[in-house]
């Protein structure tokens, strides 16, 4: 269990999750494609006799680069696999981080507006920026959130139902 589902209030209950899109991951991943690249390079030089006397000290340093290659890959899955964004039938819950935690939420009576931030790329690739702005303050934004127009309308429809007087029972009498 998470973040959100380990602090539901009672009679809460999650209608929509996000979360950070892959595109994070992207940066990571290219640095480490680089340093197995150069590991490899380090091996085969020093497996090909080029470097007769040097050849214990290159292979060590070819190991080195491996493990640290694992490094940048495993940080952003961590962070990706860590951050949490729900809409619940009460509230608006965005949580990041994995050792230490960035936590924000809202209930919906206090949301003014909600943000999208998209540039091209994110347009395409399905990502933007959150951004909810409540009574008294303003949430900080939450770059890189998956399906953030979808995120928004869930937001907006929770909201819609939380104030519809027509899916309030009440009784007039007559």
């Amino acid at each position: 269990m998470g973040y959100i589902d380990n602090n539901l209030i009672s009679g809460e209950s999650v209608r929509y999750r996000a979360r950070l899109h892959w595109i994070v991951l992207l940066k990571s991943a290219a640095i480490t494609f680089v340093l197995i690249v150069v590991a490899g390079l380090i091996f085969y030089i020093a497996f090909s006799g080029a470097a007769p006397d040097q050849s214990s000290i290159l292979k060590w340093l070819g190991v080195g680069l491996l493990l640290i290659a694992v490094v940048p890959i495993a940080v952003a899955g961590l962070k990706r696999r860590s951050a949490e964004f729900a809409v619940t039938n009460k509230r608006v819950i965005l949580k990041v981080g994995a050792v230490t935690n960035q936590t924000e939420e809202m209930f919906l009576n206090k949301i003014e507006s909600v943000g999208v931030e998209q540039t091209v790329a994110g347009r395409l690739l399905g990502y933007g920026t959150i951004s909810i702005r409540g009574t008294g303050g303003s949430l900080e934004p939450f770059h890189r959130v998956s399906a953030p127009l979808e995120f928004r309308r869930q937001i907006q429809e929770q909201i819609g139902k939380a104030f519809d007087p027509s899916t309030h029972s009440t009784s007039s009498g007559n």
